[in-house]
């Protein structure tokens, strides 16, 4: 049975680490955790993990926003499906959840960016019916 379901104590953040890691491998649980806690507070960033059977199956990462540029959004800074579990809708189903998330909260949009190495996830926003529609463009400071 699939659940779906924003997850915001440390103990939910804890079992969505494992999935999470296989997109961001450079934190470890508690720098994640710890990361998650001041995103929600700084950011009203949200983590949502898509459960099959009570199983952690995919997470997402996202906020809600308002810019002269976009309006109100949807922007989802994370989206991970476990790598073994890959192929069965789980991506798929956790996107099209938090643009309806967005949507009843008056999103008019989603966006998100994704590294341009990403090839298999560039197919997979395209299959999703995403545009390509900036450059992202970076500056070390």
């Amino acid at each position: 049975m699939i659940d779906i379901k924003i997850v915001e104590t440390d103990a939910e953040l804890r079992k969505t680490h494992r999935v999470m890691a296989q997109l961001r491998p450079h934190l470890n649980e508690e720098q994640y955790v710890a990361q998650v806690k001041r995103q929600q507070q700084g950011e009203h960033y949200h983590v949502v993990a898509l459960y099959d059977d009570g199983e952690v199956r995919a997470v997402g990462g996202f906020r809600l926003g308002t810019s002269l540029a976009w309006g109100d959004y949807v922007y989802v800074d994370d989206l991970v499906s476990d790598e073994t579990q890959r192929s069965h809708g789980h991506g798929a189903t956790l996107l099209e959840w938090m643009g309806r998330y967005g949507k009843e909260r008056g999103c008019v949009a989603m966006h998100l960016d994704s590294g341009v190495q990403r090839h298999a996830a560039h197919r997979f926003y395209l299959r999703e019916r995403m545009d390509i529609v900036f450059y992202h463009f970076k500056k070390a400071l």
